[in-house]
């Protein structure tokens, strides 16, 4: 299903529930409800005034600026997936609160639900329930965006006006968590009543989008029931009594659990449709550059088999600035790239990487040298063709270009091998302490370095600049820029930061002249059959752990390993050792690891860490020590002498950010005017 923008429609119909339904006389140069609501190509108007609105987290959202940011875009920030120049308070907050948006869009949806009926003979039957129920899946997915993000919050049903409805009536207080997250559900199962199971014209919903999205919030809701720190403050203080966030810890484990069946029993359906497949197009077994290419084209093709909901933008009438602001530096079109770089974090949960008992990649030898590679890609040679499709890695072509990362070269003897380059004593880069590589003996030339067998670059002029001679023979020519075009580099933010760049979204497509701001109109996947699957495959598994029976004729343990199992074989991932333990905690893990894998980069890890209560816990995600976590990168490096190249895996060196929370943050303030105006409203509990 697509979302297009219908910007003719929106603009025409902009401001006029203000501007003319209170009027007993209509001014003739002003549409009238009637105008809108008497036929489709009226309703079409309406829709998309809705439809721009709605709180979709795509091209155009970043956790940095919230909703409808047209610039800097940061998917994948705070996930533990990726850093960029914009990475900041997206840990505990979302810029642009969506507070009044959320208001003002729940106005339109009224007002369609209230008068919307005495239009109904305009329409087919079928046509005029789909209408009321798109209304339905607005509201539902309105109270959702809300809800995880503030708990409870005031809840609207109805059309209000002033000054009819007085200003005490106007003035609603803020419900209780439970209370929206059932708003939610209500509102989810009255829109998949009334929508129909295809969508009546490009740009609506159907039954089975809001069934996806149904699972996902219940999912969402569950999760917090289960997992939300019940000793934190819950109550506020204006309205006494109204528990704002979390459950009653009498009720939450049963109310997780009705929370998880609803969340499976909607991803069922959506499986027994048949309406929908993993995209398999390029898909072969035993290849991994096809299944690479595969998973490529899965995020480009509007019209893969997996897609359920997507947005799309059209040039000049609606565009995003994506792959300007995440393009590789050598790529770059418009003064900007390099806005996300997978972290090294989210690279080492990857199979077929050679790693470390402890999990981390193994880059030294059992002497504790460096491991040397005829090339930056080796490294990678065995790991899951996923990744590549998500992560441009050193070397790898992209627009059939080998992309240049590299840290330096190494020209030291390299008889007994490499030693490190820096030994960091403890978490140095508590502080901003951590030593960088201009600080280290081999650039300096001290210690056991009688020369400067180094060679970094600060800036990109830096590292073309002042070119090494290789030793001759060596295959990559006689002279080597000291980093690259791309860095990493430690004075600009304009480079690779990690070692990796973000490869998911971009279009390959593109000549440099076309990257451009707001030029592009690539869509952006909202929802799609691959994460329905891992819905469901995580919902059997709580239901489960809290012996739960399933429905009849479903098998828990079945269902989940084989959604699981056809993910994973998708990815090129190594393939699970028998079924699925849901039982136990290992079973949740592996979901939970598959989902951070999967859906990265599509604004969906970052509310599956909050909702499962580990964004403060783990070290993946940024705030496992007391004064917060780095996140690590891997530098590539090339030996003159061997014609080799080698790793460093250490925290990252040129921004060196800590990304640190606490439990308390995981619902965002409420503004704090709407606080201050309110006799009712409260701010969040503890706050």
């Amino acid at each position: 299903m697509k979302i297009k923008n219908f910007l003719v429609a929106i603009v025409f119909c902009s401001g006029l529930m203000t501007a003319c339904f209170d009027m007993d006389i209509p001014p003739m140069d002003k549409i009238t409800e009637g105008d809108l609501f008497s036929s489709e190509s009226g309703m079409d108007v309406y829709m998309a005034r809705i439809f721009s609105q709605i709180p979709f987290e795509e091209h155009r959202y970043s956790p940095r600026a919230g909703f409808f940011d047209f610039w800097l875009v940061t998917p994948g920030t705070q996930e533990g997936a990726s850093i960029g120049r914009d990475a900041g308070a997206a840990m505990t907050s979302e810029g642009g609160s969506y507070w009044n948006r959320a208001y003002e869009l729940l106005r339109y949806v009224h007002v369609l639900l209230e008068n919307f009926p005495d239009y109904r003979n305009n329409f087919p039957e079928s046509l005029y329930r789909h209408y009321i129920g798109e209304a339905y899946f607005t509201r539902a997915f309105v109270y959702y965006a809300m809800v995880k993000r503030y708990g409870g919050v005031p809840i609207v049903t109805e059309l209000l006006n002033y000054p009819e409805n007085s200003i005490e009536e106007l003035e609603r207080p803020r419900a209780s968590e439970e209370e929206v997250w059932n708003q939610v559900l209500a509102d989810f199962d009255m829109a998949i009543s009334y929508l129909n199971e295809t969508s009546p014209k490009r740009g609506y919903t159907n039954k089975y989008v809001a069934l996806g999205f149904k699972a996902e919030a219940m999912l969402f809701a569950g999760s917090v029931a289960k997992y939300h720190d019940r000793s934190l403050p819950q109550f506020g203080q204006k309205v006494p009594g109204v528990r704002l966030i979390g459950f009653d810890p009498a009720t939450a484990d049963n109310v997780s659990r009705m929370y998880f069946r609803e969340a499976y029993n909607a991803g069922r359906e959506i499986m027994e449709s048949g309406r929908y497949s993993l995209y398999m197009s390029r898909w072969a077994e035993g290849d991994p550059e096809a299944q690479y290419q595969n998973m490529v084209d899965m995020f480009n093709a509007s019209n893969s088999s997996e897609n359920i909901y997507i947005v799309e933008y059209e040039y000049p009438y609606k565009t995003h600035s994506y792959d300007v602001y995440n393009i590789p530096r050598q790529f770059m079109g418009a003064g900007y790239s390099s806005g996300n770089c997978p972290t090294l974090d989210f690279v080492e949960l990857f199979d077929g990487i050679e790693k470390n008992d402890d999990g981390t990649i193994k880059v030294f030898d059992d002497n504790g040298k460096y491991l040397l590679f005829d090339d930056p890609m080796d490294i990678f040679r065995n790991a899951e063709p996923r990744l590549r499709s998500y992560v441009i890695l050193p070397g790898d072509m992209f627009k059939g270009q080998k992309v240049d990362i590299r840290r330096g070269i190494y020209t030291g003897d390299v008889t007994d091998g490499i030693e490190p380059l820096m030994v960091e004593e403890g978490n140095l880069i508590y502080n901003n302490n951590t030593k960088r590589y201009p600080d280290t003996d081999a650039y300096t030339g001290k210690g056991k370095y009688t020369s400067q067998t180094l060679f970094v670059a600060t800036t990109p002029t830096n590292s073309t600049n002042n070119p090494i001679t290789l030793e001759p023979g060596d295959p990559n020519g006689e002279r080597m820029s000291l980093s690259g075009i791309n860095g990493p580099f430690t004075e600009t933010t304009e480079a690779c930061l990690t070692g990796f760049f973000i490869r998911k979204w971009l279009d390959p497509t593109l000549t440099q002249g076309q990257v451009l701001e707001q030029y592009l109109d690539s869509h952006w996947i909202l929802l799609r059959y691959g994460q329905v699957l891992l819905d469901v495959a995580e919902a059997a598994c709580e239901l489960a752990i809290a012996g739960e029976a399933p429905p009849a004729g479903d098998d828990f343990v079945q269902i989940a390993t084989d959604a699981i199992t056809a993910i994973r074989e998708r990815a090129g991932a190594d393939p699970l050792t028998g079924q699925l333990v849901l039982s136990q905690e290992d079973g949740l893990q592996i979901i939970r690891k598959e989902r951070r894998k999967e859906l990265a980069f599509e604004n969906k890890v970052l509310w599956d860490i909050r909702r499962w209560r580990t964004q403060h816990s783990d070290p993946l995600n940024g705030s496992t020590q007391e004064n917060g976590a780095f996140y690590r990168g891997l530098y590539p490096f090339y030996s003159t002498k061997a014609q080799k190249w080698f790793f460093d895996a250490r925290f990252e060196e040129r921004l060196q950010r800590r990304y640190q929370m606490n439990a308390n943050q995981y619902h965002f303030a409420i503004p704090n005017a709407r606080v201050s105006e309110s006799t009712l409203i409260d701010q969040q509990p503890g706050r």
